[in-house]
């Protein structure tokens, strides 16, 4: 099974204010490579020339998807003369994207977003320390650009984070990641209501940086866990997080991936948003995804905010559920006995 990458996609109308902008003459790019940091599958960039392109984007849906629409794309920056962030949801990581792009070389800095991205903050952040060179503002969103010049923005460099839990040690994290303060409160509480005893052949979807991962393999009988995570960044942390041999790493769309021998169980905490609008298609296709992963007599144990539509596909594609602890905002899920299974062999392994 296959999840539509429009599931994961919410592109701003960039493409217009790009085109305002070039139109207008106001925007002039230096020659050479225009670096494109964090856009989404489904986006069009054609006011720019696609052969000087090189696009960065770690999450692996959108990746993919942009790689399939004939853009160069990799999940790291080069150099280069012209870089446009498109802006993500964290504030912290669009400042880290800019820090980077002046760090590369980037003479001309473009800055597009939504409202709803917090792009006018940005824009006067921005301004506390350059000049902008021009602004189009279309579509409840802005697009702005500015020449670096000599000003500093290394103190915007994403740096990482170390967070502490009282039972699993320390861990890695980085701003624009889930969960990027500590574990939430949500895989905390799942963590508490795993058993003590784990199946052998285990997975953990949406990894993230690897605290339930962790979690997992504090158990006893764990021999393999998969840890599958679409963003690449987190993944890498959790590389580093999770140093246990029993542990693989997989960047993958966990909807889309598929192992070459059925697991015996499946622990996650599935997104249900990739955007600040909820899509619980997603946290379904998570559902279908493990179902698939297990073998007849596999186990699932999920947790999900309560009032997210899940019981249904659970009692569809599972012979029995049961919720083994809840709260105001959580539910703990436990499933067995899947009615589904795989039989194709890995892919998307990294």
């Amino acid at each position: 099974m296959t999840l539509s990458p429009a599931l994961y996609a919410d592109p701003a109308p960039r493409a217009v204010r790009l085109a305002i902008a070039l139109d207008s003459e106001e925007l002039a790019l230096p020659e050479g490579r225009v670096c494109i940091f964090r856009p989404r599958a489904g986006e069009d960039f054609s006011p720019l020339q696609m052969d000087r392109l090189h696009l960065v984007q770690s999450f692996f849906p959108d990746h993919m998807a942009l790689a399939a629409a004939g853009y160069e794309v990799g999940t790291s920056s080069i150099p280069a003369p012209s870089a446009l962030i498109c802006l993500p949801r964290s504030k912290a990581e669009g400042l880290g994207l800019i820090a980077e792009a002046v760090a590369q070389g980037a003479r001309m800095v473009l800055v597009d977003g939504q409202k709803t991205d917090g792009v006018e903050s940005v824009l006067k952040a921005v301004r506390m320390r350059v000049a902008t060179k021009g602004v189009v503002s279309k579509a409840h969103g802005k697009l702005f650009w500015f020449a670096p010049g000599d000003a500093d923005f290394s103190d915007w460099a994403l740096q990482e984070a170390v967070v502490t839990d009282a039972v699993l040690g320390e861990f890695r994290t980085l701003p624009g990641l889930f969960s990027a303060d500590g574990a939430d409160p949500a895989s905390q509480l799942l963590a508490q209501a795993l058993p003590e005893d784990l199946p052998a052949q285990m997975a953990d979807l949406g990894a993230g940086w690897g605290y339930l991962s962790a979690a997992c393999l504090a158990r006893k009988g764990v021999e393999h866990l998969h840890l599958v995570e679409a963003e690449a960044r987190a993944l890498d942390l959790a590389r580093r997080n999770i140093t246990d041999p029993r542990a693989r790493f997989h960047w993958a769309d966990a909807t889309s991936l598929t192992l070459s021998e059925p697991l015996d169980g499946v622990v996650m905490n599935p997104p249900f948003h990739t955007s600040r609008k909820a899509q619980p298609a997603l946290g379904l296709a998570f559902i279908a995804a493990a179902a698939q992963m297990l073998s007849g007599r596999g186990q699932l144990w999920m947790v999900a905010n309560r009032h997210l539509p899940y019981e249904g596909a659970l009692g569809d594609l599972f012979a029995q559920h049961d919720i083994l602890t809840e709260t105001g905002a959580f539910r703990v899920w436990h499933a067995s006995g899947p009615r589904t299974r795989s039989k194709t062999v890995l892919r998307h392994r990294r």
